[in-house]
């Protein structure tokens, strides 16, 4: 016999699914990567418009050799956390070379961006702290913040005088951070690191910047916009976008790197990275100053698809990178549209609510540096066709 109390125990789950409708509801589905800018879901090729295989590395034959190599040498998995005996010469290596790439002391491997962002932060400020936020940052970089405890804020998408303002109301010996992406990874837009650098510096703020989507596409030799900035104190980049590999790192001074080896839990707690995908994520780092030529035909290539959305009437938002959002409204119609292109081959998942605010339901069209104009062609064919 079940009881009330058992009955009930549930319901919150039933709830959740009905709050949230079922044009909301996500589930998962399978995918083989091809080679070029494909996927398979089945027996069906498609041409791939949603991963974030921005350079093509994941299925580069070089780093598939480094990865293969490591698992022979090491095996399959690290056994252990980094503070036991799963600190390979691997691991070693590639801080040393992220470290190196970033212009930076010191670099700290961790096994997600999301893991990176959610237990950095709390290390970082607590409840004497006073914590702004991009509005349209990250889910990641959101936990963080409230993990700390820290009171928090969200300040106007990139607006700094909105950001200038709260500063200024922040009562006097708070510890102040500041929190953004760089790249902007469901608008396609980029903050200015410059402006958040000189604020930081201003009111004595630690600027804490994810350079996720912009890490081996943007800046000098692809190091991204914040990993190099000799004025941004706390760097996120991952391995699972540009890179073709997975996990992530932080950059910043020795001092703050030892610092976490003894306080960060994401760090401590947690098994370390297999040696495979650290050999790959190697091999990705030493290849991205080699890639300019691709880095240069992924903008061409975006600012042509910016450029075709514009012209057809299309809201493409502010985009100015890879991340082109095609805007569409409603749940509904973006979820129609996603299936319109998938049955004629293409890929472009639709990203709903919570993911996006209401209303502003979308296709993240995601370019690649292996994109032709012939697949833009095919793309903007079947929308034009397609549109709801």
């Amino acid at each position: 016999m079940v009881s009330d109390r058992g009955v009930a125990k549930w319901a919150f789950v039933e709830e959740a699914f009905q709050k949230r409708g079922p044009s909301n509801r996500r589930s998962l589905r399978e995918f083989s990567p091809e080679a070029g800018p494909y996927l398979r879901q089945g027996d069906r090729p498609l041409l791939d418009f949603s991963s974030n295989d921005y350079l093509g590395l994941a299925q580069d034959p070089r780093l598939i050799a480094a990865a293969t190599a490591a698992m022979r040498r090491y095996g399959t998995g690290a056994m252990a956390s980094r503070l036991v005996c799963g600190s390979f010469p691997l691991h070693q290596q590639l801080e040393e070379a992220l470290a190196a790439f970033s212009q930076r002391e010191a670099a700290l491997l961790f096994s997600s961006g999301y893991q990176a962002n959610a237990t950095l932060l709390p290390t970082l400020f607590d409840r004497q702290s006073l914590v702004l936020v991009d509005r349209l940052a990250h889910n990641s970089l959101l936990f963080g913040v409230q993990a700390s405890k820290a009171q928090w804020r969200r300040y106007r998408h990139n607006d700094f005088d909105h950001l200038e303002q709260l500063l200024q109301q922040a009562p006097a010996g708070v510890r102040l951070g500041i929190v953004s992406e760089t790249v902007f990874s469901m608008d396609g837009d980029r903050t200015d690191v410059d402006r958040l650098a000189d604020l930081a510096d201003r009111y004595g703020a630690i600027l804490y910047l994810d350079d996720a989507h912009a890490l081996g596409v943007l800046g000098t030799e692809g190091s991204g916009l914040a990993l190099r900035h000799p004025r941004v104190d706390v760097a996120v980049g991952t391995f699972g976008k540009a890179c073709g590999s997975a996990g992530a790192f932080v950059v910043a001074s020795r001092s703050l790197c030892d610092y976490w080896i003894n306080t960060c839990p994401g760090l401590i707690y947690t098994t370390a990275i297999a040696p495979p995908v650290v050999a790959a994520a190697l091999a990705a780092v030493q290849l991205l100053p080699e890639l300019e030529p691709e880095r240069q035909h992924l903008q061409a290539i975006a600012a042509e698809l910016r450029q075709s959305c514009r012209d057809r009437g299309w809201d493409c938002g502010p985009s100015e990178t890879q991340i082109v959002p095609l805007l569409v409204g409603e749940s509904e119609q973006a979820l129609a549209l996603a299936q319109r292109l998938e049955a004629a081959g293409i890929l472009a998942i639709a990203i709903r609510p919570p993911t996006v605010p209401e209303g502003t339901a979308r296709l993240r069209l995601v370019l690649r540096s292996d994109h032709q104009p012939q697949h833009l062609h095919q793309l903007v064919t079947v929308l034009s066709e397609g549109w709801v």
